[in-house]
Parts: structure tokens; C-alpha cells; sequence
């Protein structure tokens, strides 16, 4: 089996400013590195990724920002901050959009069937990115745009999307909370940046707030009870997934502890979930992680068990 596998080199020339900035192209070379040395690099069909029209991201985001971060997009070799987490340089606008259209460019390979299962390892981040603003490392909230690209250019009628990043996508459920065509479920950690998401109340969203020092058997308690019968309920036609693997143990930019088994045990759940109700339609996006280690590790494994899922 095989898995499309989408970046860019653009992803790897935005800069945030810093060499100790978290939110590093390095982030994309041990990925690169782990896929490589396990072997599971041999089951990725490689896709360079498409940039994002506007039309793309008209759709999630609002016009005046949009040209905001066009006229703000520097040219030379100064740096601009959008906000007091995130940066561009020269190379960041191209960046951005080409991640955005790598979500764009997943939900087409599927939908046409040439692959059930892809997988974009792209930088900047979006799941914190709101429809006005950008926020935490975040321009662009790319898997907003593809769902609005699957729901308004494709015609599905149900998309999900999963979020098990450390930090709740708050940017992403500000886009989506208002569109009853989606799904969308998110696990963090309470009270934590960005402080938000515990208290929603909203038909179409699945916020799970876990405490300080979750453990696997917490976690995945949490979304067995809460997020599978709901999405079982649901029925998606595609699933949509915020892969951050921030949560891992060896990261500390969180206090989760997680391991690469509970990253292959959410990802065969929402395989079959895919298999039942979207012909094993499947998008992940890469949001955080920043133990390089722990990161290379656990997107391989997410990535091997995508490429091999044939069911239960």
C-alpha cells in the first residue's frame, strides 16, 4: 500500500527570526530523516505541493486580512511579525500558501481516488489561525481550507476534523464552529495556551480539556467515550486531521504524555471510521511537535499506518 505523501522546499525557508524559535524548518528534515531511515519512505508517493489560490482562502479567511498579510510579506531580508508568536521573512507568504494548497491538493487526490490516504508535512502551522488574524506560529489555517475546499468545491455534505494537538485549535474552531457540515473534535491540555475551547457550547464541536500529566489510558478513555460515537454518528464523507504530536512525553512545549502507540491507535480508529463512511478518505496536516526525536518517530508511525491500513 501507499500513502501521498506533500510539501514543499518553501516550507523549509520560512523563518521565524530565531535560531532557539521552536517552530523550526528542522522540523521538516527529521521528519524527512525518520520516513527515510525506517523504511517507510518507501511506501510515500511524493507530491510537491500546489499554491493555494486566493479563492482557496477567501473561503476561510476574510479579504481585508488577506491582503494585509500580501502588503506585510516582506521582500527583503528584514522580518515582519504578524503577531507576538509569528513571523515572515521573504520566503514565509510562498510558505504559507503552499501549505494551505498542499490541504487543498490532498482533498483533490483523494476525491479522485488516485489516493485514499495522504499525508502533508508543511510549515507554518494552521490550527491557530483565525479567519481575521494570524496567531501562535500560524498564518493560514490550512485544514479549514480544505474542508471548505472539499464542502464547497467538491460537494461533500459531512467533513470531520480531528485536532489532537496539545494546544486546542482555537483558530480552527472559529472557523468552523457556524457550519453544521462539519465536525469538528479537539483534545488539549487545561488550562494551557490558548486558553480557550474549555467552555465551548456548540452542536458541531468536540472539545476534550484534559488536566496536566494526561496519561495514554486518559486520553484515550476521553476519545472513545466522547469523540468516536460521535463521528460514528456523524458519518463523515472525508476525516480531516490536525496532526500535531506535541502531546508526546519527550515534547516540552506540553505537559501530555503520550506515546507513538497512541498516535497509531487514534489514526486506525479514524482509518475505519473512514473505511465505513468516506470510501477511506483520509487528509492529515502536520501542526505541532517540537522534540525533533519525538517527532520524527511519531509522524512515521502516524504515516506507516496510514500507508498500511486495511481495515480491522
Amino acid at each position: 500500500m501507499t500513502i501521498a505523501l506533500i510539501t514543499h522546499p518553501s516550507c523549509e525557508l520560512h523563518d521565524n527570526g530565531s535560531s532557539l524559535h521552536p517552530e523550526s524548518a528542522e522540523r521538516l528534515g527529521a521528519i524527512n530523516n525518520r520516513l527515510i531511515a525506517s523504511g517507510v519512505d518507501w511506501v510515500c508517493h511524493h507530491y510537491d505541493a500546489q499554491e493555494a489560490e486566493w479563492e482557496h482562502l477567501r473561503r476561510v479567511h476574510h479579504v481585508d486580512y488577506l491582503e494585509q498579510v500580501r502588503k506585510l510579506a516582506p521582500l527583503g531580508d528584514e522580518l515582519v511579525n504578524l503577531d507576538g508568536d509569528t513571523a515572515m521573512n521573504k520566503h514565509t507568504l510562498s510558505a504559507a500558501r503552499h501549505a494551505a494548497g498542499a490541504a487543498v491538493q490532498a482533498v483533490d487526490l483523494v476525491m479522485s481516488g488516485k489516493h485514499r490516504h495522504t499525508f502533508c508535512a508543511i510549515r507554518p502551522p494552521g490550527h491557530h489561525a483565525y479567519p481575521d488574524h494570524s496567531a501562535g506560529f500560524c498564518i493560514f489555517n490550512n485544514i479549514a481550507i480544505a474542508a471548505k475546499h472539499a464542502l464547497d468545491h467538491h460537494g461533500l455534505e459531512r467533513v470531520a476534523i480531528i485536532d489532537f494537538d496539545v494546544h486546542h485549535g482555537d483558530g480552527t474552531e472559529a472557523c468552523v464552529i457556524d457550519d453544521q457540515r462539519i465536525l469538528f473534535c479537539s483534545s488539549f491540555q487545561h488550562p494551557y495556551y490558548p486558553y480557550k475551547g474549555a467552555d465551548t457550547d456548540a452542536p458541531n464541536v468536540i472539545n476534550l480539556p484534559l488536566p496536566k500529566g494526561t496519561k495514554s489510558a486518559q486520553w484515550r478513555s476521553a476519545v472513545y467515550e466522547r469523540w468516536l460515537p460521535a463521528l460514528e454518528a456523524f458519518q463523515p464523507q472525508l476525516i480531516l486531521i490536525s496532526a500535531g504530536f506535541d502531546s508526546h512525553l519527550e515534547d516540552d512545549m506540553g505537559d501530555f504524555n503520550l506515546v507513538e502507540a497512541d498516535y497509531v491507535w487514534i489514526t486506525k480508529a479514524l482509518c475505519g471510521i473512514a473505511q465505513r463512511y468516506a470510501e477511506s478518505r483520509v487528509v492529515s496536516c502536520l501542526e505541532g511537535g517540537y522534540d525533533l526525536s519525538s517527532l520524527g518517530r511519531s509522524v512515521t508511525e502516524h504515516v506507516r499506518c496510514m500507508a498500511e491500513y486495511t481495515g480491522y
